[in-house]
């Protein structure tokens, strides 16, 4: 028996060695069809399409990766995709025209950004109730959670701030000035830092969290483009502390910021109007939305190279990877 349960156990062994590894999953909204394109990561091909609500823009996973949560803008509802069965599962009380949201790292607080509320609403995700509300600046867009759930901020277009909420206090305790129109921010992981891009100022703000102070600003210049049209949006930044990949827009580049000496280190060439940004689970291949061409292009994070073009929907918006 003993002889028979190794052999067992070492064929198990073998067999799970043998078989390939399951295959990471794109999720991009697609802003102008109302639906999310399906991308499997290993083969860089769209494998199905879900309709949705009017107008998806942000997206993210739950802790899980069980479900997508979706900013049905022209709804003024958050929908809930259970990824399962690529079903609308129920739809959480969001405020109006959500735009941009952030998980907490419990999992159940979702910040979501109403920009013509200027108001940002946490509800819980599983109860699918309003937990409170915080005001905020004019037109509010960007938000981000600190990695230990103490802060919440809050970009706001118009008011050309990011906000500071105390979670704890349910309250804006503090403000920082940045560039004109800022639209996305996202903390370092181990919260010592806030980037916020800045769309009209054509900057990124890096700002030190315990003191809520800018303590470096980066500018870009691409050859060739009108610096009018590099317009800093969609942050990813390296769990390892080495690069910031920054969406700039109508420039249709995505610069490569080296996130120790703030010094841009690549501009890469991709589709129209490149918009949002996300990594694979294992950070080897950074994916870009690019709205006007329709597409998404695939970056090799180790080379630094654009690898493919993956056509989805009209107008894509955000973008979410799972295992």
């Amino acid at each position: 028996m003993r002889l028979r349960a190794l052999f067992l156990a070492a064929s198990t062994a073998a067999l799970m060695t043998a078989l390939p590894a399951a295959a990471q999953t794109a999720y991009v909204s697609n802003e102008k069809d109302n639906s999310v394109s399906v991308i499997d990561m290993k083969t860089l091909a769209v494998t199905g399409t879900i309709k949705v609500g009017q107008r998806p823009r942000g997206i993210v996973l739950s802790r899980d990766n069980t479900k997508l949560y979706i900013c049905a803008s022209d709804d003024d509802t958050v929908q809930v995709l259970d990824l399962a069965t690529r079903k609308i599962v129920s739809n959480l009380p969001s405020g109006e025209d959500p735009e941009l949201f952030a998980l907490h790292p419990d999992g159940r607080q979702l910040f979501i950004a109403n920009e013509d509320s200027n108001v940002v609403t946490v509800v819980d995700t599983q109860d699918r109730k309003v937990l409170f509300q915080v005001d905020v600046g004019v037109e509010p867009e960007g938000m981000a959670v600190s990695p230990d759930g103490k802060w919440a901020v809050n970009t706001s277009e118009t008011t050309n701030m990011v906000h500071w909420i105390d979670v704890e206090k349910r309250a804006v305790t503090d403000n920082t000035l940045v560039g004109a129109r800022p639209r996305y921010a996202q903390f370092t992981k181990d919260g010592s830092q806030l980037w916020a891009t800045a769309e009209v100022g054509g900057t990124l703000s890096v700002i030190d969290t315990a003191t809520r102070k800018v303590t470096k600003t980066v500018s870009f210049a691409i050859k060739g483009v009108p610096k009018d049209r590099i317009q800093p949006v969609g942050i990813r930044l390296t769990d390892d502390g080495r690069y910031g990949f920054i969406a700039l827009g109508p420039a249709n580049h995505v610069a490569v910021v080296d996130a120790k000496t703030f010094e841009v280190v690549k501009y890469l060439l991709v589709g129209r109007r490149v918009w949002q940004l996300d990594f694979t689970p294992d950070q080897k291949t950074v994916v870009s939305t690019n709205g006007v061409s329709g597409d998404v292009s695939v970056i090799d994070v180790e080379s630094l190279t654009v690898t493919k073009s993956i056509k989805v929907g009209r107008y894509p918006w955000g973008v979410a990877i799972a295992p």
